[in-house]
């Protein structure tokens, strides 16, 4: 028995899959135990138990341990960026767009796989490939944001850039306080109370004059 609780349930050996379906299968096993145990106290016999396989065979999809978790990482950083690019797309309505790209950071820490707990609570953060990935995700989350504030205000790329990072900031940080008291108030309810913040810029920030009637 690993250290996985005995309640889950590992995979059978045996099945043949096609190289991209087994290295997801891989991930999607090695999620589960890096964020049951942490990156240090995670091992791979229990990731190729958890996976149903072989050590040989995870092995041959993943070089090491460090290398199936920065695999993870990737992921799920592209993940988070593209859900906020999604949400800040989504509407022309400032107000709206706000809320949604707020939303956005709920929905991402929320995901019952907990892979948020990889990218912002990592006990690996002084491997500098990890930090790199964890700065790129805050970055370009930040850089998304950034390029709407300074359409829509007409402010500086330094100016925008600031707010920027600060209003991505505030949703990951709230989003998991959120969820880490065990979610007591709706989402819906917490969305909103972040959006109606005065810090959370855009539905207060002055629009161009030209846009101003």
């Amino acid at each position: 028995m690993t250290a996985i609780e005995q309640t889950e349930t590992v995979r059978p050996r045996g099945t043949r899959l096609p190289r991209r379906a087994r290295r997801n299968q891989l991930l999607g096993a090695a999620q589960e135990v890096f964020v049951a145990q942490g990156y240090h106290a995670a091992a791979m016999d229990d990731i190729a138990e958890r996976a149903g396989v072989s050590k040989p065979v995870l092995y041959q999809h993943f070089p090491g341990k460090l290398d199936l978790y920065l695999a993870l990482l990737d992921q799920h950083c592209e993940a988070l960026i593209q859900s906020v690019r999604h949400a800040l797309a989504s509407t022309h309505d400032n107000k709206q767009r706000v809320r949604a790209t707020m939303d956005a950071y709920f929905a991402y820490v929320e995901d019952d796989g907990g892979a948020f707990r990889l990218v912002f609570e990592s006990d690996l953060t002084n491997e500098p490939a990890v930090r790199e990935r964890v700065d790129r995700v805050t970055n370009d989350c930040a850089e998304a944001i950034c390029d709407v504030i300074a359409e829509d205000t007409g402010l500086s790329r330094q100016e925008s850039m600031l707010l920027a990072s600060g209003l991505g900031g505030l949703a990951q940080v709230v989003a998991r306080s959120w969820l880490h008291s065990d979610r007591s108030v709706p989402r819906d309810q917490a969305v909103q109370l972040l959006t109606s913040l005065p810090c959370s810029g855009n539905p207060a920030m002055p629009r161009q004059a030209s846009e101003v009637s």
